[in-house]
Order: structure tokens, then C-alpha cells, then sequence
């Protein structure tokens, strides 16, 4: 698989980003970094937009939010759907150098980096330099991401460990980007760092629409895009796909992923 290409890329991926975000708890981890009033904010690889339009309410009165993503399926989607004076989208690779968008109060990397593996920290360098002094840089991410589930068969958990395995070589993904926030703001010489975790993915009891269409489309996309042969299965991906779902729909089951938060301010005056 290209690296370069994104593991969730599908038809229906800016519906998966746009249905799976909580506004209220974007709010909450925003105010908690300490977003305020009046700030420059910068939303790296924005999804949907949904999560621009949250910054940018929080940063009312005086603010600015800028969403910047490279898809342009999904920027003229936030465009479209969220719409306000002071609200911007750009389409740009954050994998490369963003300097003449300006500086900003405040930045939110939200669910990004674990796309990145290879690349993360070089990453969180570069968008340190549109920070300004003083600035708050947000980095977000999962730790563990897809492995903690209880209720599964030997067979289907093994084989999910390898899937996710098979990921983090050929695909770029790292399933334990949340653990290495903290470290990236400190090799950087961030002050006042903070960290906060918190359960998500937190789904047990009867499966809600949501979250079966989130994790339908992580086992129909990034699967079947990490070309990894089902051995385990006679039936190959189908059997596997059948399992997996009818692991998910079962009530019984107990599924998480800790999630990361780290702050911390920009050096210098």
C-alpha cells in the first residue's frame, strides 16, 4: 500500500468523520487546552469541518478558525455545511511546510498523527513553526487504537492484532500514537505541558448506529486496504467480515481505546 494515501479513504469517508464527532466533547478537550476568546485557531486535517466549526464557536468573539485538509471531497463538504464569518477552509498536505498561512493562538491536531507513523514527530515540528511564542499546541490521538475488545474469539482476536500489525508496516498506521504526544511536545521544549486521558470508543450493550457504521467502515476500508490474507478463514475476508460483525452486534461485548490529550505552550515571547 502507498503510504502517502490515507488508510480510511472511501465514498463515504467525510460521512464517517462527520457523523462520528461529538461537538460537546470537542468543546470540553478545546476549553480544557485552554482555547479562549479572540484567538487565531488552526484545525489540522479537519475532517469534515465539524470540529472547525466547534473551535471557531469557542474562539467567538474576535476569533478566526482555519480548517486545513489536503481532500477536496472534504473541503468543499465544510464549505458547504458549515458556514461563518471568520471561518476558512485550505486545502493543504500538512506533511508539508505550512509557513505562509500565518501564525496562530492556538492549534488542534485531532485524530491525525496515527495516519502518520514514520512521520509524526517531523510532522508536529513543522506545524510548531506557525505557532506562535506563547501559543497552544493540542495534539489528540489514540493509544491502542482497535485492540481492546473483550468478548471475541482466540481466532478473531488473533487475527485483529495481525491486521493492525500488517498496518503499522505496510500502511503507515500507528496504533499507539496517544502514548508518544507527550514526548513530541516535550523534545520540543513545550511549557506548561498537561496531559489528560480519557475512554473512547466506549461501547457495550446494545450497538448504536454510529458506532456500527464506524466500525463497519473500519473493517470494509482499512482491511481490505492493508491487503492482508486471511489464513485463519476458509472463507477468506467474507467469513472474517461475518465474524467480526456478528461480534459487534452482540450485546455482550466490551470495546474501548484510551484516548490521549496533550497541551502544552510554545517557548519564547
Amino acid at each position: 500500500m502507498d503510504l502517502g494515501k490515507y488508510l480510511m479513504e472511501s465514498d463515504d469517508e467525510t460521512l464517517r468523520l462527520d457523523m462520528k464527532t461529538d461537538g460537546n466533547t470537542v468543546e470540553k478537550q478545546a476549553l480544557w487546552a485552554g482555547i479562549t476568546p479572540g484567538m487565531r485557531v488552526a484545525d489540522l486535517g479537519f475532517g469534515s469541518g465539524k470540529t472547525t466549526s466547534h473551535l471557531h464557536k469557542l474562539v467567538q468573539p474576535g476569533g478566526m478558525a482555519v480548517g486545513v485538509d489536503y481532500s477536496s471531497e472534504r473541503i468543499s463538504f465544510a464549505r458547504n455545511q458549515y458556514k461563518a464569518g471568520n471561518l476558512e477552509f485550505i486545502q493543504r498536505d500538512i506533511r508539508e511546510p505550512l509557513d505562509d498561512l500565518g501564525e496562530f493562538d492556538f492549534i488542534w491536531v485531532r485524530f491525525v498523527l496515527e495516519y502518520h507513523k514514520s512521520t509524526s514527530f517531523e510532522i508536529v515540528q513543522s506545524i510548531s513553526r506557525i505557532l506562535k511564542p506563547g501559543g497552544i499546541l493540542a495534539l489528540i490521538d489514540l493509544d491502542h487504537n482497535c485492540l481492546s475488545h473483550f468478548g471475541l474469539s482466540k481466532r478473531l482476536e488473533k487475527t485483529l492484532i495481525e491486521i493492525v500489525t500488517t498496518l503499522e508496516l505496510h500502511a503507515d498506521f500507528d496504533p499507539y500514537a496517544g502514548r508518544k504526544l507527550y514526548s513530541y511536545l516535550y523534545d520540543l521544549g513545550y511549557l506548561e505541558i498537561d496531559v489528560d486521558m480519557s475512554p473512547h470508543h466506549l461501547i457495550f450493550g446494545e450497538l448504536g448506529g454510529i458506532d456500527a457504521f464506524n466500525w463497519d467502515k473500519k473493517a470494509e476500508v482499512a482491511v481490505k486496504q492493508s491487503g492482508f490474507e486471511f489464513d485463519a478463514y476458509q472463507g477468506g475476508y467474507e467469513e472474517f467480515y461475518e465474524e467480526f460483525t456478528r461480534f459487534f452486534k452482540d450485546p455482550r461485548r466490551f470495546t474501548y481505546t484510551p484516548l490521549i490529550l496533550c497541551r502544552g505552550v510554545k517557548p519564547g515571547t
